[in-house]
């Protein structure tokens, strides 16, 4: 006599009485682990020196550049610091906030320390959230809000994102 084992049901499958049966991922459960404070400070130290060479190399002479090209009044030195602290931080923000969106939360440090930036539901980052993110970062003291363990800085808290080690975290499949 051929008998044919008994073979689990493919997602979408009804049983006897029409009910749907259930998905085999319903039982899978994904785990995020927070990065350490040490691979977070060592993702900043490592972003933060990529983007002052990049900035001293290239972005530095074009702007300096630009305020001669536009007679911008280089005696007056309060406005000459003004524009260019506006300038490196939005130039930063623009930066960072786009290589995360591009990347779905990678930078380079975190790149380097196998971590990434997600939305606390474990989906991937999107470009506002990326770039709300930096904007937190421009609250006076907010670095401060890093420190501790674990580290959950105020520009994750109040975007509703984690830095997560990948090694450690097992996320569901992204679409």
């Amino acid at each position: 006599m051929n008998t044919t084992p008994d073979l689990p049901p493919h997602p979408g499958d009804t049983n006897a009485s029409g009910a749907p049966t259930e998905d085999i991922l319903d039982d899978v459960h994904y785990t995020l682990f927070q990065a350490s404070g040490g691979k977070r400070f060592i993702n900043y130290l490592i972003d933060w020196v990529a983007f002052s060479l990049i900035w001293q190399f290239l972005f530095a002479r074009l702007i300096g550049e630009l305020l001669v090209l536009i007679n911008f009044p280089i005696d007056n030195t309060a406005a000459l610091y003004s524009f260019s602290y506006l300038s490196y931080f939005t130039f930063f923000g623009v930066l960072l906030g786009g290589v995360e969106a591009a990347t779905g939360g990678k930078t380079l440090g975190k790149l380097v320390t196998q971590t990434r930036a997600i939305n606390d539901d474990g989906s991937r980052l999107k470009p506002g959230k990326a770039f709300l993110r930096y904007l937190v970062r421009l609250v006076p003291f907010e670095a401060f809000s890093a420190l501790g363990s674990p580290s959950y800085p105020w520009h994750d808290r109040w975007t509703g994102t984690l830095v997560i080690d990948e090694n450690l975290t097992t996320l569901p499949p992204q679409p």
